[in-house]
């Protein structure tokens, strides 16, 4: 009986949260680290967006998730009561208050609490240039303001808010008074400082101001976080005034230009002038592909529609170019929704995009584990003799040294590369598998080495002898409905990739049932794989009064339509559709979640789980489950 219950927990714990499941040797290393100066990560939060609640309380519920993503330091988007009149989080009514929606002061303590367990870190977002229009200042401080004239005035043309005016040391005073508040009220760790750029706030404001906090409580470190790339030379002023991490803001810039190219050369180039610029000063610089402003200010723009297929190398470099990386607010599930954060759209945790999630947690290992990969190690560019799509190159010297290979080619490639250190090396990510999970294989280099990488593939060594880990077994995915009452559609196809779906009604006047109200419609969701590796995409209707009639998938590389799979074909409610059959092969009746339960008379002192779509709650009693018509032993 003890056989069978090991046996059946195992396949229990596929489908129980990171916490309860055996650690992989990625997780172990993640969960491990401790913020280490030089090996660290930073995580956008939108507390609004991060859970349905949207709340402080229950963000801290999923703190653990993000330690074992690999994430050392959480920055808060702005906790603010919001005024203005859009909703802006950028537009506080209060400097010294936490927005209702998201808790209480004593919340937001709790949280720091637990993430300070975790041996994780909370930055502040901090925004000093400007208040809302309707916030409290307005009416009991008017002389903390720019006036024009008799009127109060807008910076930026920001409409919803009013410029706060440095020439008044009073305001200065207010101001860092307000900062002193959060280390006392909630041991917050840093401040991410908002539009640092302005013209109108001094540099000698921040000459003071960053020394005074950093000094304010014994034995408390506090950093700064400029939102500005102060290597340009526009914003030099601010280079020397304390701040230790800026933006490497034109890097994301160069990055997002190139999106869905396919020169290695074109980011050769952006990453060799950001490097240039960098080592020319002492504070450290923030790397990134996405974050709030890129997500929804940019077009609206997910990493999917900004970079296509590039979104994953892409990845891969700026977690290991130079820097500390970010990983912005659901990049860990795929990064594809445009989070609306003056409405706090809700991050969509139904299904991740494995290869994504994996990728990330592996990366971050890295940054904790591989000492040459702190923040600014040596670089060396690597000659790649016979492809213009790879780049190639290393960071350190001697063992630990790490070598990433890239292809932002759009076919697989047989790429040589010259001058390596050979020997043992440890294979750590390889996008040919790690969308199945984590894995780490010993191989030996030649100082002449041609490396075998699939189109927009990326592989990452380590130099050294590491312990192998395999492959976790492929895990079927079984198509189910998450409630009886959806509208959706299954689409299978052998080809892993970007798919878009357009659907329709006829008795509506032709209403779209998009939820973005335009061409080329909703991305699909990834669902999992087939047992004989064919791809299973989802898509869940969003209007739920009446199904749609037709349906559009095209598949999708960038913002660049390559095929158009189906073209007004018939849409049946919850139809499994196989690519190149017009009508659907079966009509989807299982529900996910717990059909029914059973008690045994096994271990009735210790507690066991239940499922409801992908929450787990403990229950009194231990049983079996019935799953997906399989019976699972909880001890």
């Amino acid at each position: 009986m003890r056989k069978i219950s090991i046996f059946l927990l195992i396949a229990f714990a596929a489908i129980l949260p990171n916490a309860i499941i055996a650690e992989d040797y990625v997780d172990a290393i993640n969960n491990a680290s401790i913020a280490k100066q030089g090996q660290r990560v930073i995580y956008e939060m939108n507390v609004g967006s991060f859970t349905n609640e949207g709340t402080f309380l229950s963000a801290a519920e999923h703190l653990a998730e993000l330690k074992t993503l690999g994430v050392d330091i959480v920055w808060l988007m702005p906790i603010y009561p919001r005024g203005g009149g859009i909703n802006s989080p950028y537009a506080a009514k209060n400097f010294r208050q936490v927005n209702p929606s998201y808790g209480t002061i004593a919340d937001l303590k709790t949280f720091v609490e637990k993430a300070h367990l975790l041996k994780m870190l909370v930055w502040l977002d901090w925004v000093p240039n400007h208040t809302a229009t309707d916030a409290d200042w307005v009416t009991e401080h008017p002389e903390y303001y720019t006036h024009v004239g008799t009127e109060l005035k807008h910076p930026n043309n920001y409409n919803d808010v009013y410029e706060l005016n440095y020439q008044s040391q009073e305001l200065k005073t207010a101001m860092n008074d307000c900062l002193k508040f959060w280390i006392d009220q909630a041991d917050i760790d840093g401040y991410r400082c908002d539009y640092v750029s302005s013209t109108t706030i001094p540099s000698s404001y921040w000459q003071s101001t960053i020394p005074l906090i950093k000094g304010y409580k014994a034995g408390k470190t506090i950093e700064f976080l400029a939102e500005s790339d102060l290597t340009w030379d526009n914003y030099l002023a601010n280079s020397n005034v304390g701040f230790d991490y800026d933006y490497a803001w034109q890097f994301q810039s160069r990055l997002a230009s190139f999106g869905t190219g396919t020169s290695s050369n074109t980011v050769k180039t952006a990453c060799t002038t950001m490097l240039t610029e960098s080592a020319k000063y002492s504070f450290g610089r923030m790397l990134y592909i996405t974050n709030h402003d890129q997500n929804w200010n940019e077009s609206k723009q997910t990493l999917t529609q900004k970079y296509g297929d590039n979104r994953y190398a892409l990845t891969v470099l700026a977690h290991t170019l130079w820097g500390m990386p970010l990983i912005y607010n659901g990049q860990e599930y795929g990064g594809n929704q445009a989070l609306n954060y003056f409405q706090d759209t809700k991050i969509s945790r139904t299904s991740a995009d494995k290869k994504m999630l994996n990728t990330l947690r592996t990366l971050n290992a890295l940054k904790h584990d591989v000492v040459t990969l702190s923040d600014k190690s040596t670089h060396t560019w690597k000659t790649v003799t016979n492809s213009s799509s790879v780049l190639a190159f290393t960071r350190g010297d001697g063992n630990g040294q790490v070598l990433v290979v890239l292809n932002f080619g759009s076919s697989s490639v047989s790429a040589t590369i010259t001058a390596l250190s050979s020997g043992e090396w440890s294979l750590w990510l390889d996008s040919k598998t790690i969308g199945q999970g984590t894995s780490r294989k010993s191989v030996s280099l030649s100082a002449t080495h041609t490396f075998e990488l699939e189109a927009k593939g990326y592989q990452v060594y380590v130099k050294g002898n590491y312990s192998e880990e395999d492959l976790p077994p492929v895990e079927t995915y079984v198509p189910k409905l998450e409630s009886e009452d959806e509208i959706s559609l299954f689409f299978e196809t052998p080809t892993e990739g970007t798919y878009n779906i357009w659907c329709w009604s006829g008795s509506k006047g032709g209403d779209a049932w998009s939820q973005n109200g335009s061409w080329p419609g909703d991305g699909m969701t990834l669902m999992g794989q087939t047992a004989t590796g064919s791809y299973v995409y989802k898509y869940v209707v969003t209007k739920t009064t009446e199904e749609p009639a037709s349906f559009i998938i095209t598949r999708y590389e960038g913002n660049t339509e390559k095929a158009r799979l189906y073209d007004g074909a018939n849409f049946v409610n919850h139809g499994y559709y196989v690519e190149g059959q017009t009508t659907p092969t079966q009509i989807i009746t299982a529900l996910s979640g717990i059909e029914d339960v059973y008690y045994t008379d096994t271990d009735k002192e210790q507690p066991i789980y239940t499922i409801t779509g992908q929450r787990v709650s403990r229950i009194s009693s231990p049983g079996i489950y019935i799953q997906g018509g399989k019976k699972i032993l909880v001890p």
